[in-house]
């Protein structure tokens, strides 16, 4: 009697253990994300890791797209837009409307929004006027943030990891190349990334995850 019990409990336990086996295997095809890196959210069209990126390329004028061919990129450079609580399409839209205003020269290769939405204004193989005497030879990074202190959301902050670190591997760029506008002028842009020194270190370090989680992905 206490064999056949024990023969019972060994059958029941292995169809108990290869039920629990079975659904695991459902649970983690049905929760697959073959983007293992949590920053930011791929495009499903692009194999590379690539966000999202809405593509408005500014018109050809003297004042923010002047069409000027880089000398290669060397560097990517992180700002801050300075005004709290604007949007990606509005900062756009800023150096869309100097064609016509012409009071300053200024643009931005990328604008990374308060959504996580990412906005493309001039090509990488252009020069942006927005970081001084590294225009030529870096691509430029403008951040919206909600607050005066230029701190960036969450949205905000992990589609900038994943722009950066795709930009990172698609230019051939290091991390220890990525900078702020502080390291070329000494400007407090991005404002809080200046203040909060270890801010800006886990920034980096973050995208060192992302290139090697996506390395590892492909």
């Amino acid at each position: 009697m206490n064999e056949e019990k024990l023969r019972l409990f060994a059958i029941l336990g292995c169809l108990l253990l290869t039920i629990l086996i079975i659904f695991g295997l459902i649970f983690r095809a049905c929760t697959r994300d073959d983007r293992v890196s949590p920053y930011g959210t791929p495009d499903p069209a692009y194999d590379d890791g690539r966000p999202y990126i809405d593509v408005q390329l500014l018109t050809p004028n003297e004042y923010s797209r002047p069409c000027i061919p880089s000398d290669g990129v060397r560097g990517i450079v992180i700002h801050y837009v300075g005004n709290p609580g604007s949007s990606a399409q509005s900062n756009r839209d800023y150096f869309e409307g100097l064609k016509d205003s012409g009071e300053t020269y200024a643009s931005s290769n990328f604008i990374v929004g308060l959504e996580g939405e990412v906005i493309q204004c001039i090509p990488t193989n252009e020069i942006a006027y927005c970081s001084n005497e590294r225009n030529s030879d870096t691509v430029s990074i403008e951040v919206c943030h909600e607050t005066a202190d230029g701190k960036f959301n969450n949205n905000t902050y992990s589609s900038l990891v994943n722009l950066t670190g795709w930009l990172c591997m698609y230019l051939d760029v290091s991390p220890k190349d990525v900078i702020r506008h502080y390291d070329v002028t000494g400007k407090i842009c991005p404002k809080y990334y200046v203040e909060h020194e270890d801010a800006w270190d886990t920034f980096i370090d973050d995208v060192k995850v992302w290139i090697q989680t996506e390395k590892r992905r492909q």
